[in-house]
């Protein structure tokens, strides 16, 4: 059974007193429409010039607490060595934009995913870091032990239990199978044109030979290659090898430090993507019920079954996301993200093992296969680098953040800036202002659901695209009600510019559901009764300023599994806040 549910009464004259300019025409086609066809494709050239003229406002404005929003939050902290303390939302902002400042009341939906390292593992920087816009906290694998991330993971799900209707979910990174050069008791100056060695045998460091930590390292390179340090900071060309010495020839010099990252260009390591310390990490993941894995140096789908395998085995529900990190990766593509659960662009190692103009066009790839999958994807690395050691970032660093937004990335990401960074909390609103004024320039304009999407089989697919462009011809929030987050993800990768309220009464759901492109998730129990539900819920928005009194609203059921229906339904109605 499929309905459209229209609660039109009193609609036009209300809607006109707000904005009349801007409203009428979207009333008289509702009021006009004879059918559902009639309402969505008439003229679809109307709503994009409507949605043009009003590039810097969205239907919902003031949602002062609803945390997917992050806004009207008065912030104020001090990172190390500088004071910050203003409101993110005021136009003295250092990085406002004059009258443009009128897009910081919008809500963000382009999610930030934190590094939790030595500069922000404690209470108070982790509470801080929520406020300013963290929507995922991220534990690298590669660094400290299980005892420092279980603290992280005690303290964010701490603050998730004190804020009832805010979220901040958890990820744990792997380290992969890394290729690290050995300990030097102090730094190795390597000029241009120098021989350098690197030996399988443990513990050398000398001025021209240093240890690697992997044995097969001999048989992975060829006379030819060349060797980048962490990520093209030095590189070298190897000359010769013997049974256990590369010898190699300094293009790019630099000083080596202990424990460096190696790279062969266009190749990948032999090592198994998942090691054994990843396993003993994994198993750490379970015991803790994070929610997502972000597993190293995926170079086929067969990984990602297996660790799926070992997830089911253990009735973990946890969600498993790619990066794509690794030569071997790019042609299995396909397969690896349709294993998985969503991907992360890790253009660090991408750009070490393949040539560096590659990697834009393989960012723009993913992001847009993922989107197409209906898979969230995370563009990460070097994206506010330089802001680990200076206040403010480079021009190209935030152009960079806002390429990721126009291309549709679910989130993006920082690493060192909030791990080990001098100014973690800035970088945070660095790119969260960012994100924020690159969507309010977008709109529908580059967004907006392919019509292609409606006339798919799915019906949840063909209800989505509906109310999605039934909310942005109107300009309303979307409201959804979900036990398993599908049709959140589904109106989420469709790229309304409302904001989507997603209502589950599933605590896991609700964690994921923190990483996904435009959704607010709120828990709440479901009641046998279906308005009461409805009522709760506008009722709780209304309280949290997230939606005004007089509002429209645009209300979705859907699902495979109905909540108050014994057959899958699907209902989109409009509705009048009334408190």
């Amino acid at each position: 059974m499929a309905a459209l549910n229209l609660h039109t009464g009193g609609l036009h004259t209300a809607l006109k007193s707000d904005a009349a300019a801007k409203s009428a025409a979207s009333l008289d086609r509702l009021s006009s429409a004879k059918n559902i066809g009639d309402l969505f494709f008439s003229d679809l050239r109307f709503h994009r010039k409507r949605v043009n003229g009003l590039s810097q406002i969205v239907a919902v404005k003031s949602p002062d607490h609803i945390h997917g929003a992050n806004n009207n939050i008065h912030a104020s902290y001090d990172d190390d060595n500088s004071n910050f303390n203003v409101p993110l939302t005021s136009s003295s902002s250092p990085y406002s934009l004059g009258k443009e400042s009128v897009y910081l009341n919008s809500p963000r939906k382009t999610k930030i995913v934190c590094t939790i390292g030595p500069s922000t593992s404690s209470k108070e920087m982790i509470w801080k870091l929520a406020e300013a816009g963290m929507n995922v906290a991220r534990m690298n694998m590669s660094h400290g032990d299980h005892a420092s991330h279980q603290k992280t993971i005690d303290l964010v799900k701490e603050y998730n239990a004190q804020f009832e209707n805010k979220v901040i979910a958890i990820m744990l990174d792997t380290k992969g199978p890394e290729v690290r050069s050995g300990d030097v008791p102090q730094p190795i100056l390597l000029k241009e044109g120098q021989e350098f060695n690197f030996t399988i045998k443990r513990g050398v460091s000398t001025e021209d030979t240093v240890s690697v930590n992997y044995d097969d390292f001999i048989n992975d390179v060829e006379s030819g290659d060349t060797l980048l340090v962490d990520g093209g900071m030095m590189s070298l060309v190897v000359k010769s090898k013997t049974s256990d010495v590369v010898k190699c020839e300094v293009i790019d010099g630099g000083e080596l430090k202990s424990r460096r990252h190696l790279n062969v260009r266009g190749k990948s390591a032999t090592l198994p993507s998942i090691t054994e310390k990843d396993w003993d990490d994994i198993k750490f993941g379970v015991d803790n019920q994070v929610d997502f894995y972000a597993v190293s140096f995926v170079k086929d789908a067969k990984v990602v079954h297996e660790l799926k395998d070992y997830l089911k085995s253990c009735n973990a529900d946890i969600h498993v996301i790619v990066k794509i990190e690794s030569a071997d990766s790019i042609p299995n593509l396909h397969s690896i993200l349709t294993a998985s659960d969503g991907a992360m662009v890790a253009r660090g190692d991408l750009g070490a093992e393949l040539p560096i103009e590659e990697v834009p066009l393989l960012q723009e790839d993913i992001i847009r296969r993922c989107r197409s999958m209906q898979k969230p994807v995370i563009v990460a690395t070097n994206m506010l680098e330089s802001m680990i050691d200076h206040p403010t970032p480079t021009r190209a660093e935030v152009s960079d953040i806002s390429i990721a937004v126009r291309e549709g990335a679910d989130a993006v990401m920082l690493s060192g800036e909030t791990a080990h960074g001098k100014y973690p909390l800035k970088a945070v609103h660095v790119m969260h202002v960012v994100a924020l004024r690159t969507e309010s320039s977008l709109q529908n304009s580059t967004s907006s659901p392919s019509q292609t999407v409606a006339h798919k089989g799915h019906m949840g697919e063909m209800f989505a695209f509906h109310s999605s462009t039934m909310a942005d011809t109107l300009s309303t929030p979307l409201i959804v009600f979900t036990r398993t987050g599908s049709m959140a993800i589904i109106l989420s990768h469709n790229r309304p510019s409302s904001t989507i309220f997603a209502f589950t009464n599933n605590e896991r759901v609700k964690q994921r559901l923190a990483l996904f492109h435009g959704v607010v998730p709120i828990y709440m129990e479901f009641s046998e009764d279906a308005e009461e539900t409805f009522s709760r819920a506008i009722k709780l928005l209304v309280n949290k300023s997230s939606v005004k009194d007089g509002q429209y609203v645009t209300l979705v059921q859907s699902g495979a599994q109905p909540i108050w229906r014994r057959h899958s339904t699907h209902h989109i109605q409009v509705r009048k806040v009334q408190s």
